[in-house]
């Protein structure tokens, strides 16, 4: 019975400094830029306003530019925007982040430069 407490109680931390790790960090940084926990690059978009609160790629934008969603309350630099749908979206700097469709595999960046308007976030 005291293995079975102790294991349990083990258990119970692993899992919750696994849930933390994630909050804290929630993309990370490949081959100097953002990526998701896939790998795939994210992108800002320059219609954007930092620190607007909202996103200017809805519809068949996002549907070509599917948004990086949040999770929780994220460290700074990072924020959460609030889309159209209510559905939280992570930002960086204030810029809604979002990844490309035509990425198919971790590291593409096919989409940075399209229209002169989406851009790779350089990681720090």
């Amino acid at each position: 019975m005291k293995l079975l407490r102790v294991s349990t109680a083990v258990l119970a931390l692993l899992f919750s400094t696994t849930a933390l790790a994630a909050d804290s960090a929630p993309l990370k940084v490949a081959n100097g830029m953002l990526v998701d926990h896939a790998g795939m690059t994210v992108y800002t978009y320059d219609k954007d306003t930092p620190n607007s609160g909202k996103s200017a790629c809805v519809a068949t934008c996002a549907k070509n530019w599917p948004p990086v969603l949040a999770k929780g309350s994220p460290p700074a630099p990072y924020s959460v925007v609030t889309r159209e749908d209510g559905s939280k979206q992570l930002a960086h700097d204030g810029k809604p982040l979002y990844t490309f469709v035509k990425d198919k595999k971790a590291g593409d960046k096919a989409g940075d430069g399209v229209g002169g308007a989406w851009h790779i976030v350089p990681g720090k």
